[in-house]
C-alpha cells in the first residue's frame, strides 16, 4: 500500500468515527428537553395570574431564577426575582429564627411559661392552671384561636400599616374585659394537646420577643438577619419598603382579574414580611446549610438544628396529628403529606412558597402575586411540582 493510499484510508476512518460522534451529539440534542418557561407561561395564562417570580436552590446555592408576568399589569413593569411582595405566612419562619437568636442571647426559653414574660396575663379559661410556652406557639399547639371571620375583618388595613399597636391588640383579645375578648378566642383543649393554626399566636410569640428583647421585631431582624445577608429590600412594615419596586395584587373574580390594594397587618409577626425571591432565598439557604449563607453565619448550628427538628413523635404528639404526614419545629413544618419542609404563604392578592425535600438538597421559592379560587389553588401546587421536575434536571 502506497503512501498516499495508507493517509487516504486514515482519513476515511476518521471520517467515520467523527461522523459517528456528531450522530451521537445529534442525538443527545434531540432528546426532550424541560421548557419551564412553557410551562409557567402556559399556566400563568390558563389560570390568570399576572406575576410570578421563582428560584431554584440545589445543594444551597441558587442554580435558576427568573420572574414572570408583570408586578405592575396597568404599567407593564415586568416581575423579576428582585420584585418586592408580601410573603404572608413564611413571614413566621423569620419570626422563627429571632426567636431562636433571642434563645442564643439568653433572653428567651421556648419552654418557659409565656405569662412569665407578658405585661398581661393569658389564661384559657377551660384549662385555666395549664400555661403556655412559645414552643406551643411555635408549634400551633398552644390552644390559642384566630376567631374567623374577626380575624380578617379586623387585622388588615387597607394602604396603610396597622394604626394599632400590636401589644394593644393581644391584650384586648386575650384577656377578660378587652374589647376583643371572648371564650371563643381559645380552644376547648389542653395546651401541648391539639394543633391548631394561629395566626394570632404568631404574633404574640412576636410581641414577647419584643418585650424581652427591647427592640420592635424588625429591628430585631433588620439586625441580626437582613444586614448580614444583605436582605436590603426586606422589611415588615409598608413604611420600610420602596412601595415602588413592590408587586400590586390581584385577585381573579370569575373569568376578569381585580387590582386589590397593598395592606398592612396587625399581628404582622405572622405575615406581614416584605422581601423578594432573591432575598429570601438567601434566608432559605442559611436554615438550609445549618445558620451559613456564603460564609456568613446567621444562626448557631444548634439553634437550626432544634429550629428544624421535627418535634412530633408517636409517643408526644398532638392528639389530632399523624407525624408522619404532619410535623413541626419552630414555625416551620412538613408539607405535602410529609414530603416537603419550610413553609407556604397565602394573603390576598398573595400566594407564596418556601419548601425543600426532606434530606435539603432542592429548594423551591415561589411568589405568585394572583389570588385565585378555592377550586383553583391546586395550580399553585402544580407550579410548584413541576419546578421541583425542572430541579431535578439541574442537580450535578
Amino acid at each position: 500500500m502506497n503512501c498516499r493510499l495508507k493517509i487516504l484510508l486514515k482519513l476515511f476512518c476518521a471520517f467515520i468515527v467523527l461522523a459517528h460522534c456528531l450522530n451521537l451529539s445529534a442525538q443527545y440534542v434531540a432528546k426532550p428537553v424541560f421548557n419551564v418557561d412553557s410551562m409557567v407561561e402556559k399556566k400563568m395564562a390558563t389560570m390568570g395570574m399576572v406575576g410570578v417570580g421563582a428560584a431554584i436552590i440545589v445543594n444551597k446555592k441558587v442554580v435558576w431564577q427568573k420572574g414572570y408576568g408583570y408586578a405592575d399589569m396597568r404599567n407593564k413593569i415586568p416581575f423579576t426575582p428582585e420584585t418586592i411582595m408580601n410573603i404572608a405566612s413564611i413571614s413566621k419562619v423569620v419570626t422563627g429564627a429571632c426567636l431562636m437568636k433571642a434563645v442564643e442571647l439568653g433572653k428567651l426559653s421556648l419552654d418557659e411559661d409565656i405569662n412569665n414574660y407578658l405585661p398581661f396575663k393569658i389564661v384559657n379559661p377551660y384549662f385555666a392552671g395549664e400555661k403556655i410556652t412559645l414552643r406551643m406557639l411555635a408549634t400551633h399547639t398552644s390552644g390559642l384561636a384566630d376567631r374567623y371571620p374577626f380575624y380578617t375583618d379586623s387585622t388588615y388595613f387597607n394602604g396603610k400599616d396597622s394604626p394599632e399597636a400590636l401589644g394593644d391588640f393581644l391584650k384586648q383579645y386575650f384577656v377578660p374585659g378587652g374589647k376583643y375578648y371572648t371564650r371563643e378566642n381559645f380552644l376547648h383543649y389542653k395546651p401541648g394537646t391539639y394543633r391548631d393554626y394561629s395566626n394570632i399566636g404568631a404574633g404574640l410569640a412576636g410581641y414577647i420577643l419584643e418585650l424581652r428583647t427591647g427592640e420592635k421585631l424588625n429591628d430585631f431582624s433588620r439586625r441580626y438577619i437582613f444586614k448580614l445577608l444583605k436582605m436590603e429590600n426586606t422589611g415588615w412594615f409598608l413604611s420600610e419598603i420602596d412601595t415602588g419596586h413592590h408587586s400590586k395584587l390581584y385577585a381573579k373574580q370569575g373569568e376578569s382579574i381585580k387590582e386589590i390594594s397593598l395592606y398592612g397587618v396587625t399581628t404582622y409577626p405572622d405575615g406581614g414580611l416584605r422581601t423578594s425571591v432573591s432575598e429570601l432565598s438567601k434566608f432559605f439557604i442559611a436554615l438550609l446549610n445549618h445558620g451559613v449563607y456564603k460564609g456568613i453565619r446567621i444562626l448557631k448550628r444548634t439553634s437550626v438544628d432544634e429550629m428544624l427538628r421535627l418535634q412530633f413523635t408517636e409517643s408526644n404528639k398532638p392528639e389530632n396529628v399523624h407525624p408522619d404526614q404532619l410535623n413541626s419545629g419552630v414555625f416551620w413544618a412538613t408539607k405535602m403529606g410529609g414530603s416537603r419542609i419550610g413553609h407556604n404563604g397565602s394573603d390576598p392578592g398573595v400566594r407564596t412558597f418556601m419548601l425543600s425535600d426532606l434530606a435539603k438538597e432542592i429548594g423551591i421559592v415561589l411568589f405568585v402575586n394572583t389570588s385565585l379560587s378555592e377550586k383553583e389553588e391546586h395550580v399553585y401546587f402544580d407550579m410548584y411540582n413541576e419546578l421541583y421536575k425542572y430541579a431535578k434536571t439541574l442537580e450535578k
